[in-house]
């Protein structure tokens, strides 16, 4: 039986636990919650044909991650990790990149089941929620035409519990282009196709085949300092039954923009700050609580996801 909101009450020690939660989180966000809301968040990916094509072979890769666990009064578990490599050689360039991300938590809540303005031993519970569920694999190869011009083509996997999509399969192939470059800046713009398979929590799972435009710059600040932004708008061409509504042709457009500034503390250390937005115009179901949906009642996840993150990158290739 549901209780009125008015009869629920928390315990004091859960405002303690909250300032202490609150502690860990704001540590939690130095570094570790670098999560992708999802598979095809937009990344500044490019390289220019060389002038030259070698045989050399040229490695980059680097790896962030991080874990925190409490038990006790305050019980949380939140961890998270990423990693990315690039393999350039003469006019090909293979490039990998994997994140996962996970958080959990317990609070003391109190339930007036009966009624009488008390709390009792048997009305106290300590539910477990999940906040962050997700992960992401990506590898995208490029083909250099020109100084100017060249090909793509991605594959992408993802899942995201939480924005109600268990799992996302697709790909994306198109056409690169440099726009302008000079010492301290790089514009660069893409056109091609995107297709995405949505295995969602509450439905049936839905194909999207989507128009693709996406614009990323590049600047350096400083030696040692550089910072990127990059937007990324997809755009469906067929028509959708998500959630048992019909989506029309380009309803369903999805806007995926990130910033971020990056400086390097040491040889192979690097802070970075970021700040990314994801905004869907027609989101999938949320993902139902313990007990189901009434009938005919399936509420949408939100349509706009941000997130800041503030972590340290080392680079060990």
């Amino acid at each position: 039986n549901r209780v009125p909101p008015s009869r629920r009450v928390t315990h004091p020690w859960s405002n303690r636990m909250k300032r202490t939660g609150t502690t860990l989180l704001a540590l939690a966000a130095l570094g570790l919650l670098t999560t992708p809301a999802f598979a095809q968040n937009p990344e500044f990916k490019y390289g220019k044909k060389d002038k030259k094509a070698t045989k050399k072979v040229e490695w980059k890769a680097s790896a962030q991650g991080g874990l925190i666990i409490t038990s006790g009064n305050s019980r949380t578990t939140t961890y998270a990790a990423g990693a990315k490599a690039d393999r350039k050689q003469g006019f090909n360039k293979l490039s990998i990149e994997s994140a996962v991300a996970f958080a959990k938590s317990s609070i003391f809540l109190a339930n007036d089941a009966n009624g009488n303005m008390t709390i009792e031993e048997n009305e106290i519970s300590r539910p477990s929620t999940t906040s962050t569920e997700s992960w992401m694999a990506k590898a995208r190869y490029d083909r250099f035409l020109t100084e100017h011009n060249s090909l793509y083509v991605a594959a992408i996997v993802s899942g995201d519990e939480p924005a109600g999509k268990e799992f996302v399969g697709g790909g994306q192939l198109g056409y690169s282009r440099q726009l302008f470059k000079n010492k301290k800046h790089e514009l660069v713009s893409e056109a091609g196709y995107d297709f995405s398979y949505e295995d969602l929590v509450v439905g049936d799972a839905v194909s999207i085949h989507s128009g693709r435009l996406f614009a990323g710059y590049k600047g350096t600040l400083s030696k040692d300092t550089g910072v990127e932004s990059s937007v990324e708008i997809l755009s469906n061409v067929n028509t959708l039954d998500q959630g048992g509504k019909d989506i029309k042709a380009f309803k369903d457009t999805r806007v995926k923009s990130k910033l971020s500034l990056t400086t390097k503390v040491y040889t192979d250390i690097s802070f970075r700050f970021g700040f990314s937005a994801d905004y869907d115009n027609a989101p999938a179901p949320r993902a139902p609580f313990a007990l189901p949906y009434a009938a005919g009642f399936v509420p949408l996840s939100d349509k706009l996801d941000t997130k800041t993150e503030a972590t340290l990158i080392i680079n060990f290739l």
